[in-house]
């Protein structure tokens, strides 16, 4: 009953358990914002770069701009071996 009653040992465990519950909150926001990271940038890279080279030389050949032809857009998965 007397170590039920040891208030150090309460305010410890609290003041612990408050730090991994927020060191867990932090590591899930940290991974899911390399989530939303890594599929922007896809995204980018896939869907919308094409449409961007397009443009530019559209506007090169309006100018009167000699271009050479756009790179080739390749989308390398390092995660993946």
């Amino acid at each position: 009953m007397r170590h039920l009653l040891n208030l150090n040992a309460w305010t410890i465990g609290l003041a612990a358990l408050a730090q991994l519950v927020l060191f867990v909150r932090w590591l899930y926001r940290h991974v899911r914002n390399e989530e939303v990271n890594r599929a922007f940038i896809h995204d980018m890279a896939t869907n919308h770069l094409p449409h961007i080279y397009d443009l530019l030389v559209k506007i090169a050949d309006r100018q009167g701009i000699s271009h050479r032809t756009p790179p080739p857009i390749r989308w390398v998965d390092l995660s993946k071996r």
